[in-house]
């Protein structure tokens, strides 16, 4: 087991479980299988022991959700508004569905408690809440046997002292809470309520996991959404903020390598075992404040990513009509792919195995000794197996291909401008053939593309958003609400920094803005906290992202953002790669007979060239260069590729 020196960033798979260890020694990389059942195992069996400090990347809270693992919760919310989260937005889930059903919320119906009181949409008392009515719901709450409470009053982010004083009662009678203006302070009820209900009902869970690793590993840090760490106190008191914690710190980690190899304007790849991750990073990574996670509406800081369910790991069926299905059901890492040796049902590992784009002499994350014959056996139930493995290939590159388009295309940018880098420990397998479905002219892969969110997570900053709502319309009167609340943002989010124990080293600003009477508004990025400057952003990425920008029209300011950073802590410089081994460079042939080329990642020097058909393979990832395209090896150890 390597010992880790300096910082050790983990990242957990559906698969395997992800190791980078930076320090004076470099950058030193490993895998482990993950343990589903109970993630830490891995963490631990594979951190072995000696480092400084560890930053990680967890499913546990995105886990613990989908599997609605977690205490019995309750809703306490204002009168008349108790099937909040049962109503929610009142949409259909399908819309041709005749008989529609919802998963349930975390707050199971009827395990809300209405309370009397009532703050109007300006911000004054309408109903005061009583002393009588406080103790009233704090009873009430412990006679249900709730273990946590969920506090979300109507107008609670204009005005918090009713829902502060019940939050404080609760507390009090040893119930775990999480009160609306504490954990979303902004407006529509719904969001509010749901991201406040799912935040503590992650909470014992979170705390649980992340005690016992901080035990381990004092001074813990842990990947937030919004791609930077948090303390493990600050992440527990705050777990809805964890649900995109690992593919945030990949789209960091190829940020990084790609600024490295002179590349600004890229979109991310980062295909696992279980599912694929894309995001769109026009000089820097694109943030958003809302996502649905197994239908639950939340409200959190987040690096802007589109998740679809092809990984390796993703298991391929034929449907009813005979139809070709991959995903989203993954083999995970528990029974595994075909190929792993336990499994029986066919994956997308099995299928590229088949077409001999992985090796079966190349163990996979440096462990797993892929077994053809069984995946040729899982894959026959499809068909004869090396065209099931094409059509398996086909059908999860066309998944992909949609999510590179959503973040793109439909978002007002030419992929031809952007450099699609792949990672993951099956990105680089796919990534030439989905540029060339969408036009992205070059490809990189980073030296160490397996394990690249991994590295991405140990050389993350601290980082600390917060934001506040407002619905104020940008005109001459709004200067100095905007000041004022800029002031206390700034105040809260760099406070928030330090309490993890990070100095402040760089702030940055970001306003949801829409045009008055839309019902929807758009995140954007702004150097200053000013009316006119989130006006002029607004209009341009509006033209951008829909086509036309009306600037005559009043603009409304939704929310203010304040995200406050720690210092970065820089990657150390990538060793300059030998001479090679041209001998390594060995003919083969691909699954259905052709001739190709298979090169060992360290038979590469900088410089090498490669053409296509060929398979690149190293202990963390393989890549596969189709026909027509050629790879070359730079100084650094990545790999271009770019059509012939």
């Amino acid at each position: 087991m390597p010992q880790a020196d300096g910082v050790l960033g983990v990242d957990v798979g559906g698969t395997f479980t992800d190791f980078a260890a930076i320090g004076d020694g470099g950058v030193r990389v490993w895998k482990r299988l993950s343990t589903p059942a109970a993630p830490e195992e891995a963490v631990l069996a594979g951190a072995g022991g000696g480092a400084a400090q560890l930053a990680h990347g967890s499913t546990v809270a995105t886990n613990a959700l989908l599997e609605r693992r977690g205490p019995r919760t309750l809703l306490a919310t204002t009168e008349g508004f108790r099937d909040l989260l049962e109503i929610r937005r009142q949409e259909r889930p399908a819309l041709y569905d005749l008989e529609p059903r919802r998963r349930p919320h975390v707050v199971a119906r009827g395990d809300a408690i209405a309370v009397r009181e009532r703050v109007g949409a300006d911000g004054a008392v309408v109903e005061p809440l009583a002393e009588a009515e406080v103790a009233r719901v704090v009873t009430e709450a412990r006679a249900r046997g709730a273990e946590a409470v969920a506090v979300c009053l109507l107008f609670s982010w204009l005005r918090p002292e009713h829902e502060a004083r019940l939050a404080a009662a609760l507390r009090a009678a040893g119930l775990a809470v999480s009160a609306s203006h504490e954990a979303l302070p902004e407006h529509r009820e719904y969001e509010r309520a749901s991201t406040t209900a799912v935040n503590v009902f992650l909470q014992p869970v979170v705390r649980r996991y992340l005690g016992g690793l901080e035990a381990r590993f004092p001074g813990l840090r842990v990947m937030h959404s919004a791609g930077g760490l948090a303390s493990a106190a600050a992440a527990g008191e705050r777990p809805v903020s964890m649900v995109a914690s690992g593919p945030a710190g990949g789209v960091l980690g190829a940020l990084a390598a790609a600024r490295a190899a002179g590349h600004e304007h890229v979109v991310t790849f980062d295909m696992g075992g279980t599912s694929t991750d894309v995001s769109l990073c026009p000089g820097g990574p694109r943030y958003r404040s809302d996502a649905e996670i197994d239908g639950l509406a939340l409200r959190t800081p987040m690096i802007d990513l589109v998740t679809v369910g092809a990984g390796g790991g993703s298991i391929a069926a034929l449907d009813a009509g005979g139809a070709m299905t991959v995903g989203p059901r993954s083999a995970g890492a528990d029974p595994g792919p075909a190929c792993y040796g336990r499994g029986t049902l066919p994956t997308v590992s099995d299928a590229n195995l088949a077409l001999g784009r992985l090796r079966p002499d190349v163990p996979l994350g440096g462990a797993v000794a892929p077994d053809l014959d069984r995946a040729r056996a899982a894959l026959a139930a499809l068909g004869e197996p090396v065209a099931a493995a094409a059509a398996v290939v086909e059908v999860a590159n066309a998944t992909m291909a949609r999510a590179l388009r959503r973040v793109s295309l439909e978002r007002g940018y030419d992929p031809a401008d952007f450099t699609l880098v792949a990672f993951g420990g099956a990105g680089p397998l796919h990534a030439c053939e989905l540029a060339a479905q969408t036009g992205i002219a070059r490809v990189l892969v980073p030296r160490h593309a397996g394990v690249l969110s991994a590295i991405g997570i140990a050389a993350a900053p601290e980082a600390v958003e917060r934001g506040q709502g407002l619905l104020l319309a940008l005109d001459a009167d709004a200067a100095e609400p905007v000041r004022a609340t800029a002031a206390a943002l700034e105040a809260r989010a760099a406070d928030g920094l330090r309490a993890g124990g990070s100095a402040l080293a760089a702030l940055s600003w970001a306003a949801d803005a829409r045009y008055a009477g839309q019902a929807h508004e758009l995140r954007v990025a702004v150097e200053q906290p000013a009316p006119d400057a989130i006006a002029a952003a607004f209009h341009a990425a509006h033209e951008r992202e829909y086509g036309f920008a009306a600037r005559a029209r009043p603009v409304e300011l939704v929310a203010l953002r304040c995200r406050a950073e720690g210092p970065a802590r820089p990657l150390p410089p990538a060793a300059e790669t030998g001479a090679g081994d041209p001998d390594a460079i060995v003919p083969i042939a691909l699954g259905d007979g052709t001739r190709a080329v298979h090169a060992p990642r360290a038979a590469l020097a900088a410089g090498a060239a490669l053409d296509g058909p060929a398979v690149v393979t190293q202990p963390d990832a393989t890549c596969y260069v189709p026909p027509e395209w050629r790879a070359t090896a730079d100084a650094a150890g990545n790999l271009e590729l770019t059509p012939r």
